[in-house]
């Protein structure tokens, strides 16, 4: 069977990771997957055989990945993620019904780690359409690594998600304190919906005196009105760098004239010297840093 881009990105991947041993079983496994018990068998057995490590991509290979995939970046999948996508990628795959039965199949009997996997493999996978419904199943799980999988540097959910479960992944995100700069396509799918929910969540967390992620506020800039506008003024006296510079960023964002006013009444805020940019991405890795 011809290999696809993924297949062939993945199998050179492994050749220089994998020992010769688990070369020779993934080989064996991959020219074996006639029938779906086949499968099943090696998705199972797989990090007996590649072991778990961490692939430590080079930036070549990354950027290779993102060429065929945009959003695709593998740079925390470990060698049996990487093996048991590419035998999903393997199995027969003849039409949209049969692949699909395969895969819940797969998920129904799956463990946290195999899990993992097929939540991030789903922006690979034959007939994507498909598989809508069970991503936004994944937004349900009470997993973190699960959830990770299928919420961060993965493209799936930008590209297939309906809004509802769109909302519901990033409201989810911001509750379990996930890096939001890490969800691809963040900025492409804002909808007034969620700012909302935002803001009734911010005004939860304030009551209890409880503090909130920066990251919030770059989904709520672009829909401020004069009425929800004292939110974001508020946090230009934070005495919180990066709420600070998360109100002016929510600002700069916005089509109010009145936030346009608010702005230039801050601009001379400083910023730390060593934040020579300041973007909604910088402040998501200064905020996930602390």
């Amino acid at each position: 069977m011809l290999q696809n881009s993924y297949q062939v990105y993945l199998t050179k991947v492994l050749q220089t990771r994998l020992s010769e041993r688990g070369q020779t079983w993934l080989h064996t496994q991959l020219a074996g997957l006639a029938s779906e018990k086949a499968l099943y068998l090696a998705f199972s057995l797989a990090p007996r055989f590649t072991g778990k490590e961490l692939l430590q991509l080079t930036a070549s290979e990354l950027q290779q990945a993102s060429e065929l995939r945009p959003g695709f970046n593998p740079e925390g999948w470990t060698t049996d993620q990487a093996a048991r996508t590419l035998l999903l990628l393997s199995a027969p795959q003849q039409d949209s019904t049969q692949y699909t039965a395969l895969l819940d199949k797969l998920f129904s009997t799956a463990g946290v780690s195999e899990l993992a996997t097929l939540y991030a493999s789903l922006p690979l996978l034959p007939y994507p359409e498909s598989h809508a419904k069970r991503a936004a199943e994944g937004v349900r799980t009470t997993m973190t690594s699960v959830f990770d999988a299928i919420a961060l540097h993965n493209p799936y959910p930008h590209d297939f998600l309906p809004q509802e479960a769109w909302n519901q992944l990033v409201l989810k995100a911001v509750f379990n304190a996930r890096p939001l700069y890490q969800i691809i396509g963040l900025d492409d799918r804002r909808n007034e919906p969620l700012a909302r929910m935002l803001l009734d969540y911010a005004h939860e967390r304030w009551a209890a005196s409880r503090t909130l992620t920066p990251e919030v506020w770059r989904l709520v800039g672009p829909y401020l009105t004069a009425s929800t506008l004292p939110n974001v003024q508020r946090l230009l006296h934070s005495s919180d760098a990066l709420q600070v510079q998360a109100g002016t960023l929510a600002l700069a964002a916005s089509g109010l004239p009145e936030a346009r006013d608010l702005l230039s009444q801050f601009s001379g805020l400083l910023f730390p010297a060593e934040d020579k940019v300041v973007n909604w991405r910088h402040l998501g890795e200064k905020a996930y840093a602390a």
